[in-house]
């Protein structure tokens, strides 16, 4: 049995989102594939997730330094304590799914916030004498995406930083089998924008089915 960590980054209702229609089809064909797997659903919009901020930094300098937990502020207890189970729910996950919109030309802070808390030294990566070395292996991701425009090719294809930074992170800590499904161009067509929606859909399920 193994453990899929569902997450996602968008404030709307999920009958209102694109990119929240289609990671619910991979979702629902992921689970008729995997009856037996875990599948933990995790919102960041609606959960706690600490920024690194000076609590942060200062709760982690006074523990590198040999202090105990219990002489951190209540502050940088909370704050460590959040950014530990983050990471560690992470780590313990097998598959990962992250359901994101374009914004801005990449994703929503919610995510950045979410990924700063997974990229740990020690437990995600170490540094070692030749660089940064993943510690997360035998893993794997999908990332699905939707795109008012269009970014998979023509003049815009360089301004597009969510699934390319996202899969630079993965990378980084280890998770290079990733794979993304893109739903692109409903802003810049919108009277196609059903059949790209329904198309991004077949392909999630697709996917759904070998992950």
């Amino acid at each position: 049995m193994a453990k899929l960590l569902y997450i996602t980054a968008n404030p709307k209702p999920e009958e209102q989102s694109f990119s929240l229609s289609v990671g619910r089809a991979f979702l629902n064909a992921y689970k008729q594939q995997n009856p037996q797997d875990e599948i933990v659903e995790l919102d960041l919009y609606q959960i706690d997730i600490p920024y690194i901020d000076t609590d942060v930094f200062s709760g982690w300098g006074k523990l590198q330094q040999g202090q105990a937990f219990d002489q951190l502020s209540a502050e940088e207890k909370e704050k460590v304590s959040r950014i530990n189970q983050l990471t560690d729910q992470f780590i313990e996950a097998d598959k990962y799914v992250f359901v994101t919109p374009l914004w801005n030309f990449s994703f929503p802070p919610k995510m950045k916030a979410y990924i700063d808390t997974i990229c740990i030294a020690g437990k995600t990566f170490k540094y070692t004498e030749n660089g940064p070395v993943g510690l997360l292996k035998d893993k794997k991701a999908v990332h699905i995406q939707a795109r008012g425009g269009i970014y998979s090719e023509g003049p815009a294809k360089e301004m597009e930083f969510g699934d390319r930074y996202l899969k630079a992170v993965l990378g980084f800590i280890g998770i290079t089998d990733v794979q993304s499904v893109i739903a692109e161009g409903m802003a810049a067509f919108p009277n196609e924008a059903e059949g790209i929606k329904e198309k991004a859909i077949k392909q999630a399920e697709e996917v759904a089915k070998n992950f």
